[in-house]
């Protein structure tokens, strides 16, 4: 089966994920050992998804890219509507209330039977969908190439035994802040005109979170020692001084940081933030892996520390 071709400004579907999207074909280049941009060779096309920043342009292989057509057309729509539903698998299966717990929606109707109980527990599964429905909903689209880095990362520490480097270079504090300063030089910023409030208030909530999330959600079993000894070294050790605590974003780079990023769905799911204020977030949060791929060579770390002997004992207590 031959693989079609596609000409520049073409219009185009085209795999980002699991879903398929509108796109455009930017320009076409073949690949080979002189000039290859990516870990293939042969023909790649460079795309850029209708209504997405141009920041999210990027080389595709043949394979990912479909003529626009009513057939690739009912296949994209396919693909959305059953994520669509997998994705709202609770709605469907709302566990009714536990036995022994009160189902009436106030105190008022207590020692009541029969229909009025029955009532009773239909009003509470009703709001409790109604909760599963108001619950903040943050989708984001993680590039391909933090994923690498995701799974290396994971590989690196469970596998090979391995830990960052601590400090890092730059820190999650750092990092965020050179995040503000490469908003700030962006021609086609998030589409938000009040930037100047919301980046300074997203870039504190985003350290907020990691502060208080790395010890308890972001963390390998393995890497419980180091955390112990990074703590005393900077927080509970006799040698600190009241005051000079460091904040764990002080200390911690961009693998723990891309970690967190994508686990904010789940930390958001369970917030009580207005859909407006989510979705300011989801657009920066995508800028900031936008800059994390741009800078990747800088801000990860290439080689992990190896560990001791004594290390490793001590991760299996």
């Amino acid at each position: 089966m031959s693989v079609p071709t596609f000409v520049t400004n073409e219009r185009v579907l085209c795999y980002h994920g699991p879903l398929i999207y509108e796109a455009k074909v930017l320009k076409a280049e073949t690949w080979d050992e002189t000039n290859k941009k990516g870990p293939n060779a042969g023909i790649h096309y460079r795309v850029h998804y209708k209504g997405w920043k141009e920041s999210w342009d990027e080389w595709v292989p043949p394979h990912r890219v479909l003529k626009f057509n009513e057939t690739n057309i009912a296949l994209q729509k396919k693909l959305s509507s059953e994520a669509q539903k997998a994705a709202q698998p609770a709605v469907a299966k709302v566990p009714p209330p536990k036995e022994g717990v009160s189902s009436t929606v106030s105190g008022r109707g207590e020692g009541r039977e029969g229909r009025s109980r029955k009532e009773g527990r239909g009003q509470k599964r009703g709001r409790d969908e109604d909760e599963i429905l108001r619950k903040p909903d943050l989708k984001l689209v993680v590039p391909d190439v933090l994923k690498v880095i995701l799974v290396d990362d994971w590989e690196a520490v469970t596998k090979n035994r391995q830990v960052v480097t601590l400090p890092r270079e730059p820190t999650v504090q750092e990092l965020l802040r050179e995040f503000k300063d490469y908003i700030d030089t962006l021609e086609n910023k998030p589409a938000y005109d009040f930037t100047a409030f919301a980046v300074p208030t997203i870039i504190a909530g985003l350290q907020l979170y990691f502060d208080r999330s790395l010890g308890a959600n972001l963390l390998y079993r393995f890497e419980r020692v180091q955390y112990a000894e990074i703590r005393k070294r900077y927080i509970t050790g006799p040698k600190v001084k009241v005051g000079e605590e460091k904040e764990m974003s002080a200390i911690y780079g961009a693998e723990h940081l891309l970690r967190m990023l994508v686990s904010l769905p789940n930390m958001i799911g369970g917030s009580n933030m207005d859909p407006e204020s989510v979705n300011v977030l989801c657009d920066y949060v995508h800028e900031l892996m936008g800059f994390m791929v741009k800078e990747r060579e800088r801000l990860f770390q290439r080689e992990y520390d190896t560990t001791s002997i004594q290390y490793q004992n001590l991760s299996r207590t």
